[in-house]
């Protein structure tokens, strides 16, 4: 029988976009367990009331295009 790390080492020797594809297949076969019941709208309203009660936890536009830019 194949183990994981045969499978994870035959997997690293494919191509980047077949890897890719690859991955994308596996997690789309999987369970939507984090997925929430209102499609994650409750943690946007929680994350907006923060940022009213505390507007120095958010960040410019240019703080975030620095930040990703790293």
């Amino acid at each position: 029988m194949t183990t994981l790390n045969e499978i994870e080492a035959s997997a690293m020797t494919l191509p980047d976009q077949q890897r890719a594809a690859l991955a994308s297949h596996l997690l789309e076969s999987l369970p939507a367990v984090l997925q929430d019941d209102d499609d994650g709208l409750a943690e946007a309203v929680r994350r907006d009331a923060e940022l009213d009660a505390d507007p120095s936890l958010g960040m410019t536009m240019e703080e975030f295009k620095s930040a990703i830019g790293r």
